[in-house]
């Protein structure tokens, strides 16, 4: 399965604002918008602005872009209420679930989490 190119990619469209989005924060290197589809009360996807694959390309390319989204994430979580705890997930690959090929973690809270997910 190839990978998709920046032109085709559904988050780096998202960056570049030709999909709407409801962005809840940015840097200069990450952009934090609300997911579509969310699995908690809150559910916001952080992803680097630069189209890299999953995770491990992206501390392969920029240990710097990859400790921004981080950043980023920990933001959300303040201003979205999250001191009680919340979730960050990075799925890497088909068979983790990753369905959109550009890096991302998704910051899940809102209710109790728990452990194992589910």
């Amino acid at each position: 399965m190839s990978e998709p190119s920046s032109s085709d990619c559904l988050f780096c469209r998202i960056v570049a604002g030709s999909i709407p989005a409801e962005v809840v924060a940015e840097s200069e290197h990450s952009l934090a918008f609300r997911d579509v589809n969310p699995q908690a009360p809150t559910h916001v996807l952080v992803v680097p602005r630069r189209h890299v694959a999953d995770a491990g390309e992206l501390a392969a390319a920029s240990a710097d872009d990859l400790a921004d989204v981080v950043r980023l994430a920990s933001r959300v979580a303040e201003l979205e209420g999250l001191a009680r705890g919340h979730r960050l997930v990075l799925n890497t690959g088909s068979g983790a679930g990753q369905t959109v090929f550009h890096a991302h973690v998704h910051v899940l809270g809102g209710r109790d989490l728990g452990w194992p997910p589910g």
